[in-house]
Parts: structure tokens; C-alpha cells; sequence
């Protein structure tokens, strides 16, 4: 029961925090490198799988990942950007806070149903999958968008 709670408030605190980030971000033009470093910076994460402890099989890292990129498209919903000043800007989307924590409740909730059936370290790599792929995706078609307005930007240069 520990661990549950301890990796609820600090996923809620990685929401918290997401959320400034997201706010300040939109200041300062957008770049290839803000929006693709974060889930390389992430991929490290994937080390915890050299772990047995952590190992999960295929089927449970296929159903953690399809989930994770279905919970992506809220989040790509919610990106979007614009051309002011002659820079690339993220514009800041209202409901992104919520998605956010939607999004948060979602994996709580299934990390509760999931947690009672297999162990916590195949739920932590799971949850991992999940949040992995929903990161990239997310910042793949975020990648695409901003490329899509780069060519637009470039043309009425």
C-alpha cells in the first residue's frame, strides 16, 4: 500500500510539474530539440528492464503501449501551435491541465485494478510502456505539426 501511494504522489507532483513547464514553455519559441528531448530523456528509463524483477512479456508490453497511445491523442489534441514574430510558438491549452490530470486518474485507477493481479515490478514496467508510448507519440506528431507550420513558415519567408 506504500508504494501505491508513494507513486501516486509523485506522479500527481510529475503532473504539477508538467503543467508549469508547459505554461513557461509557451513563452519562448518551439524547437525540434524541446519537443523531441523529453522522451529520449525517458528512454533511459527503459534500463529497468536489464531487471527480471521489471521484465513483462510481449502481450503485456503490446496492451501498455496500444493504451499509451490511445491516451496520446488527448494530449495531442490539446498541442497545438501557431506562427507569431516569425517563430514557432506552442499555443497553451486550456484543457490540457485537465486532460493531464484525466489522464493521471486513469493510471491510477488501472494501476490499482492492474497492481492486484501481477507484481508491482511488472506493474512499474507496464506503467512505464505506458507512459512511453503515450510520451512519444504525443511528441512525434507534436514533432510533425511543428514541421508542417516550419515549411509554411519558411515558404512566406
Amino acid at each position: 500500500m506504500f508504494w501505491l501511494v508513494a507513486s501516486t504522489i509523485v506522479a500527481a507532483c510529475m503532473a504539477v510539474t508538467m503543467i508549469f513547464i508547459r505554461i513557461r514553455g509557451a513563452k519562448k519559441p518551439a524547437s525540434v530539440k524541446k519537443i523531441m528531448l523529453p522522451p529520449l530523456f525517458m528512454s533511459t528509463g527503459a534500463l529497468m528492464f536489464i531487471f527480471p524483477v521489471f521484465q513483462i512479456s510481449l502481450s503485456q508490453f503490446l496492451e501498455a503501449l496500444i493504451v499509451g497511445v490511445i491516451c496520446s491523442f488527448f494530449l495531442v489534441r490539446a498541442s497545438r501551435f501557431e506562427i507569431r514574430h516569425e517563430a514557432i510558438y506552442l499555443i497553451p491549452s486550456k484543457s490540457f491541465v485537465f486532460i493531464l490530470f484525466g489522464l493521471l486518474l486513469f493510471r491510477i485507477v488501472m494501476k490499482l485494478i492492474i497492481g492486484s493481479s501481477i507484481s508491482a515490478g511488472e506493474t512499474s514496467g507496464m506503467f512505464f510502456t505506458l507512459a512511453f508510448g503515450m510520451i512519444f507519440t504525443w511528441r512525434c506528431c507534436m514533432l510533425y505539426k511543428f514541421l508542417q507550420l516550419e515549411k509554411q513558415l519558411h515558404v512566406n519567408a
